[in-house]
């Protein structure tokens, strides 16, 4: 790796990114980092920018015009990705501190859950979708009930929906669970009800009829055409979910599918499971509003999978 004040910093980003990539992050970490290290890297005069060039008074300075136009959340992730950056090159010996504690980082909010509005919303977004619409142009009602329920009923991200494969739904009936690739790389088990396992193999069951035989390796969730299933894709999915069922003004706005995963954590809460349950189940990297870490067992997931009501909403369908 080239030292020195006049290497460009685009070369070190490409280090930085290929050094990232053996921990074995998802594509989208990977992808988020590549954006705001460009992003910003755009605004530093001049170009090419070296190393040299990267002064906190510079950064300052393209930090401002980056936030110009940005909400808080998105300058506070590009501060971090700089911040991982800048600590991957003091590592290697590069430069001799991290400037990152010369810029300011954004105040982010206080957290607030975003549910789906309204006790009955996610039995009544279920139903309606799990009947065939005929004004859709090709309607798939297995695949599209199989992605809210996986959202609802496992509290899956976005990102780890499109990174599942059809060979991670492991067990045997009635102990089944599935391994997702979760945030920062962080690997976890979400135990899956009967229900929600008959979903997925009714859908399972329906891809073969419309695209053949599948190999174990492919993409869970495909389009219409059998194609892995694209971020813009998932989210226009559910917010034509949404629209059929006639709930979009009981969907907060800016969450869309993450409003899933909220109910699925504030159902969960609200029939019993603790912080740490639904902390380990969501995938979060600790409980930073909780007393503690509490480990817990697989069978006491799975009883808190088994306490969300909205699996008994998915055996009449």
């Amino acid at each position: 790796m080239p030292d020195g004040p006049d290497v460009a910093v685009q070369a070190l980003v490409d280090d930085f990114l290929a050094a990232r990539a053996t921990r074995k992050p998802s594509v989208h970490t990977l992808a988020a980092y590549r954006r705001d290290l460009h992003a910003v890297l755009e605004l530093v005069d001049p170009e090419p920018v070296t190393i040299g060039d990267l002064s906190p008074r510079s950064l300052r300075a393209a930090f401002a015009r980056f936030a110009a136009n940005r909400a808080p959340a998105s300058v506070a992730r590009a501060w971090s990705s700089w911040n991982a950056f800048f600590t991957f090159l003091v590592t290697e010996q590069l430069i001799p501190g991290n400037p990152m504690s010369a810029i300011d980082k954004p105040r982010m909010p206080a957290y607030s859950p975003k549910p789906l509005r309204g006790e009955d919303t996610p039995e009544r977004l279920l139903s309606a979708v799990s009947r065939r619409d005929e004004r859709q142009r090709d309607p798939w009602p297995e695949r599209d009930l199989a992605v809210l329920a996986l959202a609802l009923c496992a509290g899956l991200r976005l990102s780890e929906m499109l990174a599942l494969r059809s060979g991670d739904i492991l067990g045997r009936p009635g102990e089944r669970r599935v391994e997702v690739a979760g945030k920062g790389g962080r690997p976890r088990t979400v135990p899956i009800e009967p229900e929600l396992d008959t979903l997925i193999e009714r859908y399972q069951d329906s891809r073969r009829v419309r695209f053949g035989r599948f190999d174990p390796r492919d993409a869970l969730l495909v389009d219409r055409s059998g194609a892995p299933l694209k971020r813009g894709g998932l989210q226009y999915l559910v917010e034509s979910c949404y629209r059929r069922a006639g709930i979009t003004d009981r969907v907060p706005r800016g969450a869309q599918l993450h409003a899933l995963r909220h109910t699925f954590a504030t159902r969960l809460a609200e029939d019993g499971a603790n912080a740490s349950e639904i902390m380990r189940l969501l995938g979060h990297a600790s409980l930073t509003t909780s007393q503690g870490y509490i480990e817990v067992t697989a069978e006491q997931q799975r009883a808190a999978v088994r306490a969300n009501r909205t699996n008994r909403a998915l055996r009449g369908l």
